[in-house]
């Protein structure tokens, strides 16, 4: 099952078991849903993309803490991998921006997103499923 490791050859020892990521029992995603972070990439981009056609990571972090209501911004490296996983299902897709329009600017090039149509047919898929399926807060004390 699990087992004790040495730290740094201290006598302190972490046990792999207790561990989520590495625990047998650690639930997967299933075969083709989406994880809580792709729903709200899906839902801010498409926000995003109604009101400016194409949006960029950073845009895009701000408007899913805004709508969460957060004051931190989501992880650059976990939301660029997510939105890397959007890409590889076919749910957005990017290019990169006109290297004129950063010059004038005077900043990096952006990537530009956008939610395809496959995209805004799995977040509705999706959405409606989880309304579906989450107990209204009454039921649970009824």
């Amino acid at each position: 099952m699990g087992r004790y490791l040495p730290i740094g050859g201290s006598n302190i020892f972490l046990y792999f078991w207790a561990i989520a990521s590495y625990a047998e029992c650690m639930p997967r995603r299933r075969e083709g849903r989406l994880v809580d972070l792709e729903i709200d990439i899906l839902g801010a981009g498409i926000e995003l993309q109604a009101a400016e056609d194409d949006f960029y990571g950073f845009a895009l972090a701000k408007r899913i803490a805004d709508r969460a209501g957060a004051t931190a911004l989501t992880a650059h490296g976990t939301l660029y991998k997510a939105l890397s996983r959007l890409a590889e299902r076919g749910l957005v897709e990017s290019e990169w921006e006109d290297p004129s329009i950063a010059a004038e600017e005077g900043r990096p090039r952006r990537r530009l997103y956008r939610v395809t149509g496959a995209g805004v047919v799995a977040y509705r898929a999706e959405s409606e499923q989880r309304t579906v399926l989450a107990p209204s807060p009454r039921s649970a004390f009824a």
